[in-house]
């Protein structure tokens, strides 16, 4: 009982609930089906029919598309509150990325027609899902300026700091962040060459303000880190 409830507080979280009463969330809530995934278990392929969004209530998932060569290019890692696949639910068409999960994870997944269904009857808080999706894209336009107005130093600064925001834990008076990522897959988040990532990885290393570990890095220096991503 006390696991249902923490995990419908973590659901609540999640943008797809901003702004709704008790009663009107526990009614969807109701409607949503629960999965346990382990460690590289896929939610979803690039190609399927967008039919449900997933709201993760434990664990990590990355969203990665296939280059033309085959190689997979990370596009998001997401974590407790966020929501997976709502694009393709509001825009209907086949997914474009795929979405597996990165260690033990729980998601909840909402069908598209129960979601429509609901929203029929619950017309006040279309807003919230349109707020929600406003957000996503917010964050979108911030990633493609990064792109272009900063060099890569500033964007693993940031990179750091976001995952940090989301993922990290104080350990020993330092956040440590265990985003089990690759140094390719970090390289492919802020959009640059694994080498140039190398580089500003171990330069911020030799300063003190990080220590860098297998799929983790210790924040040292916080405010170093935000000074360098401006």
């Amino acid at each position: 009982m006390a696991d249902a409830a923490r995990e419908e507080q973590l659901l609540r979280s999640s943008p797809l609930f901003g702004g709704m009463d008790a009663t009107s969330a526990r009614s969807l809530i109701a409607q949503m089906r629960r999965r346990e995934l382990a460690k590289g278990d896929t939610i979803f392929h690039e190609g399927d029919d967008g039919h449900a969004l997933y709201v993760v209530v434990k664990g990590k998932v990355k969203l990665a598309r296939t280059a033309r060569d085959g190689r997979e290019n990370l596009l998001a890692l997401l974590g407790v509150g966020d929501m997976v696949g709502e694009l393709s639910v509001f825009d209907p068409g086949p997914r474009l990325s795929r979405a597996h999960a990165v260690e033990e994870t729980v998601v909840f997944e909402l069908p598209k027609a129960v979601l429509d269904e609901w929203l029929d009857d619950h017309l006040e808080m279309s807003r919230h899902l349109l707020r929600a999706l406003a957000q996503r894209i917010r964050r979108q336009s911030l990633s493609m300026a990064d792109l272009v107005f900063s060099d890569v130093p500033g964007r693993v600064a940031k990179a750091i700091l976001d995952l940090g925001h989301r993922f990290g834990r104080m350990e020993r008076g330092h956040v440590t962040v265990r985003h089990g990522l690759t140094q390719e897959e970090l390289a492919q988040l802020v959009g640059a060459s694994r080498e140039t990532v190398n580089k500003a990885l171990a330069d911020f290393a030799s300063r003190g303000w990080i220590d860098v570990h297998i799929g983790a890095v210790e924040v040292c220096e916080p405010d170093r880190l935000r000074a360098r991503s401006r």
